[in-house]
């Protein structure tokens, strides 16, 4: 009579067992702690910590991998790849982060026996020889969205769904783990992260490719097709390379590390052919007037006197934005940068700023900031992060100036002005506790009606930091500050809601960094309670919308919305790729700026 693996597992009795019965059909290993003998395999590669080996009886189940990672250090040096081997082990379950799921392992190896050698070895090509990975989601625990708010409803590892791999691309790469693949024609979604690991696309079907080669998320749509290239098996590492690079074949076996699937190549990446870092300028051009202003937002990443690359910011505001007429900044840092002292203004960063603008392009810049309260504002220690807007003083003038404090909250009077202009938004609000506060004004076009402002809301929102990993045991993945975020516009949208309460035909830009995507809770409450228009939706295909790469995604970030009295024909967005596009090396923010054109005449 068969014992069931799950009550051997249960009695950690030593049993006999494929690879396949190793592996089973769920996440989670059915046999868990228990000693087996007599396990058979191929053995496909070798790497520092171990081998990896492919059973020589496969069963016909597509759910269930029949190749394991054998853990021992010593084991790599007795065998051969293309040798089978049999030798008995504990299976083991391993992580290293309880956000992540579990590998399954064979450890302490012992019995180790070569049964032949110089056996062929091949790599199976996904896509010809696998099916296709799933393109729109990564389990069924997600319940149709991945961005769904509550996150972390259920974990992977504790609900153990059986794989269908057909569906869902988390069961999908767990159905190959240990496996030897090949990816053909492989192409670069992103740069690589700072460990090196590199997301690419073979020939399989793919949703959300953009123009560059690269894959962007769209909703409920994360991309399960894009894989991570790893750590090559051979000591040699990946080159930088960024969105759209092509590679030669690539070939390794797939792992689950660090929070993510992730095929570990038999040797480095090689880039056949290069992406062309050609994101070109803007194509808007202001008349000069209220019929027709040119807007940017750039986050220049914690920018201060002493930033190398102040100089490289004011030449893309001159050279790709074009000098636009206005200008929302996040991240700009005080005088002295991450300096932890008492210095709180901004007002020699902005200065050198401006200063190098002008030197580059003959155009002189005005700005206004509202200083920070010393280190309540979150970003970098010492720094006292904030948003400021630059301005060009012939074109666009503050209406009705009272410059705002520290301590002082601009409210929208009977009148229609702002108690303080420019003024920090809603600082009592707890949503806005160690975040940046909004910082709005009023503005008017100095070649249009004298009492027609228009309005402005500068936006650096709570950070994503803590996020798990979209391969993660939590489901859906946590979405770190997702809540405050949503609290964060809806502060924002009840700014929009106080002045079109007193004029209908209000014209309120928010403009900036909201570290969300359109289709998530936070920008919904934007567009949906608050009836506010995002700028892409009139004018950009729902692939070319993003601002930032991040783990294999090209996603957007950054955005700008508007009132519905400025809704009409004129306007019109672009984002500048100009981040996105380029190696690590070679970037100056990581974050994309946005050039925009309103009419903001308001008759």
């Amino acid at each position: 009579m068969k014992v069931p693996a799950a009550l051997l597992s249960l009695l950690g009795l030593v049993s006999a067992a494929t690879i396949a019965e190793i592996n089973g059909n769920r996440f989670n290993t059915p046999l868990n702690g228990t000693t087996v003998t007599g396990i058979e395999g191929l053995v496909l590669a070798k790497g520092p910590n171990g081998i990896w080996i492919r059973s020589t009886e496969p069963d016909d189940d597509d759910r269930t991998s029949e190749a394991v990672y054998i853990f021992n250090r010593n084991v790599v040096s007795t065998v051969a790849v293309g040798d089978v081997v049999t030798l008995d082990g504990t299976v083991f379950m391993y992580r290293t982060n309880n956000l992540h799921l579990y590998l399954t392992e064979v450890t302490n190896p012992t019995n180790v026996q070569v049964v032949s050698s110089n056996n062929a070895v091949k790599a199976y090509v996904i896509g010809e020889d696998t099916i296709n990975p799933p393109t729109e989601q990564y389990s069924s625990l997600d319940g149709g969205d991945i961005f769904a708010v509550p996150n972390d409803v259920f974990r992977v590892t504790v609900e153990d769904p059986v794989l269908e791999p057909s569906k869902y691309g988390l069961d999908f790469w767990q159905s190959l783990n240990g496996e030897l693949v090949t990816i053909k024609s492989p192409v670069g979604t992103t740069r690589p992260n700072q460990f090196g690991d590199t997301w690419v696309l073979g020939t399989w079907p793919a949703t959300g490719r953009n123009s560059h080669d690269g894959i962007t998320m769209t909703e409920k749509d994360a991309n399960p097709e894009a894989i991570v290239i790893g750590t090559p098996l051979d000591g040699t590492r990946n080159p930088e390379t960024k969105m759209g690079d092509k590679f030669a074949e690539i070939t390794g076996v797939v792992t689950y590390a660090f929070g993510f699937y992730r095929i570990l190549p038999l040797t480095a990446l090689v880039v056949e052919e290069e992406a062309l870092a050609n994101a070109g300028p803007t194509t808007l051009t202001s008349r000069g007037d209220c019929r027709g202003l040119t807007f940017g937002s750039y986050n220049v990443e914690n920018l201060w006197t002493g930033s190398e690359h102040l100089p490289a910011v004011a030449g893309h505001i001159v050279d790709y934005l074009k000098t636009p007429d206005f200008l929302f900044l996040q991240e700009v840092q005080d005088n002295n940068g991450p300096t932890n002292d008492l210095v709180v203004s901004a007002n020699v960063t902005l200065a050198t700023l401006v200063a190098s603008i002008e030197a580059k392009s003959g155009i002189a810049y005005d700005f206004v900031e509202v200083e920070p309260v010393r280190n309540q504002d979150g970003g970098q220690p010492g720094g006292n992060i904030r948003n400021a807007y630059l301005f060009r003083p012939d074109v666009i003038e503050l209406w009705k100036p009272n410059q705002g404090g520290s301590t002082d909250e601009a409210v929208v009077l009977d009148n229609g002005e702002l108690s303080f202009n420019p003024g920090r938004l809603d600082i009592g609000n707890t949503a806005w506790d160690n975040s940046r506060k909004p910082l709005v004004a009023a503005w008017r076009a100095i070649r249009g009606p004298k009492n027609k402002p228009f309005y402005t809301v500068n936006v650096h929102n709570g950070s994503k930091g803590g996020s798990s990993t979209l391969h993660g045991d939590a489901r859906p993945p946590v979405n770190s500050g997702v809540e405050k975020r949503a609290q964060q516009t809806e502060s924002i949208g009840a700014f929009f809601d106080a002045l079109i309460a007193q004029d209908p035909k209000a014209r309120i830009i928010a403009a900036g960094d909201f570290n969300e995507f359109s289709f998530v809770l936070p920008q919904q409450i934007l567009t949906g309670k608050h009836n506010l228009t995002e700028l892409d939706i009139l004018t950009l295909p729902e692939v070319e919308r993003y601002s930032y790469v991040f783990d294999g995604n090209a996603q957007q970030l950054d955005h700008m919305y508007i009132s519905p009295g400025l809704v009409n024909s004129a306007a019109k967005i672009e984002h500048l790729h100009i981040s996105s596009w380029l190696r690590y090396p070679d970037i100056t923010s990581d974050h994309d700026p946005l050039v925009s054109y309103l009419n903001v005449c308001g008759c």
